[in-house]
């Protein structure tokens, strides 16, 4: 018999000391591993992905109030992803299983968003994960091939450690300077100044999060950093590059295999962009969008 996976086929890449699982479901990076070290949490191979693990959130990422937005007039209903806060949620990608095409140390992964209800747009997208010496660089494509300008927005889920320590003991640091309020469903309702602790380095044992955030310090090569460091100084960063303004990030004790988890998600908008329009993107038809982040470990 067939083993057949809930995340589907598992591609494994390996450049050096760096060794890398995507999932084909969701073109999720579902495990990295540097010098014998998780970096990425891997999760047992017959469980879908915990928490959005990994996954590939698109043409939007989080959540849509109601499922409910208006396209330049229009209103548009998708189905509901999240029923216990009545939201659609994370895209239309989440459980895809994409094409994959891949060699030793790189991988590329294509599924197309087609025109369904409370979506009718044409949207081919792709993610290419590429070893490094020290970690991983993500390339996404979308490109619209529809007849009109189509709203789109992109965001990643990847889950972030060091796996020989206690994760209460790992430093995090963001480098925002604005977070978004939220109400009981998650979905924003405004802003604040981001905590000033969070950008000098919190215990992530001391923190509870499921918070986005914006106004981020980008350094002169257009990359926003942000990071973990473990007690002896060794530090994870998970850069974002130009057109990634956003972050959410998400810490979970239920995460397989993990007393704590931490997710740390590049966005290109917030929640419930589709309504308020922030950071969303009107491709033109045939126009494509370039976009990447990475993670380094050292």
């Amino acid at each position: 018999m067939t083993s057949v996976s809930p995340t589907g086929n598992q591609i494994t890449l390996q450049r050096g000391n760096v060794t890398a699982q995507i999932a084909q479901v969701g073109a999720a990076l579902r495990a990295l591993r540097i010098g014998g070290v998780d970096v990425v949490p891997p999760y047992p191979a017959d469980q879908p992905a915990p928490s959005c693990s990994g996954v590939v959130l698109a043409p939007w990422p989080n959540r849509v109030r109601d499922g409910e937005w208006n396209d330049n007039g229009t209103a548009r209903a998708l189905a509901i992803s999240e029923p216990d806060l009545h939201n659609a949620i994370h895209g239309l990608l989440q459980f895809t299983a994409y094409e994959v095409s891949s060699a030793e140390a790189q991988a590329t992964l294509r599924a197309t968003v087609v025109p369904q209800p409370g979506y009718p747009y044409l949207i081919e997208t792709a993610v290419t994960y590429t070893l490094t010496a020290d970690g991983v660089e993500v390339t996404h494509t979308l490109t619209n091939h529809s007849a009109t300008a189509a709203p789109v927005a992109l965001g990643t889920h990847p889950f972030v450690t060091i796996g020989d320590v206690d994760p209460h003991d790992l430093v995090l640091r963001i480098p925002a300077m604005t977070a978004f309020e939220t109400d009981e469903r998650m979905l924003p309702v405004g802003t604040r100044p981001a905590d000033a602790a969070l950008r000098e380095g919190v215990r992530l044992g001391d923190i509870v999060l499921d918070t986005g955030f914006t106004d981020l310090d980008r350094a002169q090569d257009g990359r926003v950093r942000h990071s973990l460091t473990a007690p002896d100084g060794r530090c994870v960063t998970l850069w974002q590059g130009e057109g990634f303004d956003y972050v959410q990030v998400f810490t979970t004790p239920t995460y397989p295999g993990q007393s704590l988890a931490v997710a740390i998600e590049p966005m290109t908008a917030p929640a419930d962009a589709l309504n308020s329009g922030i950071g969303m993107r009107r491709l033109a038809p045939h126009e494509t969008w370039t976009l990447s982040w990475g993670i380094t470990f050292h």
